[in-house]
């Protein structure tokens, strides 16, 4: 597709088919992907167990969207960044760097939210 035309621009439906080809992709290539998807069911089944009230599982559900979310833009920089340059090169470092940083930031704060929602669904706060 030439940027800024419409010409040849994919339909909803076929755009969404690209969407799910990404994410089969991440999660085929992608061990953080897995892990983060690992953690995020253990979660929901946790959140089955002490049973979340609606407000709890609103936050729950977020929290591991924002992760994934974060994990699927880290991966696509990273792409972008090695098809960029295949050398070593000190601001691709610095990108890729500062890429999984904000992953990591996300992932720290949602396990923090978790804690917090999980200590007040078990009546501990």
């Amino acid at each position: 597709m030439i940027p800024g035309s419409n010409k040849d621009h994919p339909s909803f439906l076929k755009s969404f088919s690209y969407a799910m080809e990404g994410f089969v992709t991440a999660v085929k290539t992608e061990r953080n992907i897995k892990v983060m998807l690992v953690a995020g069911v253990c979660t929901v089944i946790a959140g089955c167990i002490v049973e979340l009230d609606i407000a709890e599982w609103a936050t729950v559900i977020i929290c591991c969207g924002l992760v994934i979310h974060g994990e699927l833009c880290n991966t696509a920089m990273e792409a972008i960044v090695d098809l960029a340059t295949q050398e070593l090169h000190p601001l691709a470092k610095r990108a890729k760097d500062i890429a999984a940083a904000s992953v990591y930031v996300l992932s720290i704060t949602a396990a923090i939210v978790g804690l917090l929602v999980f200590a007040h669904a078990l009546d501990f706060i």
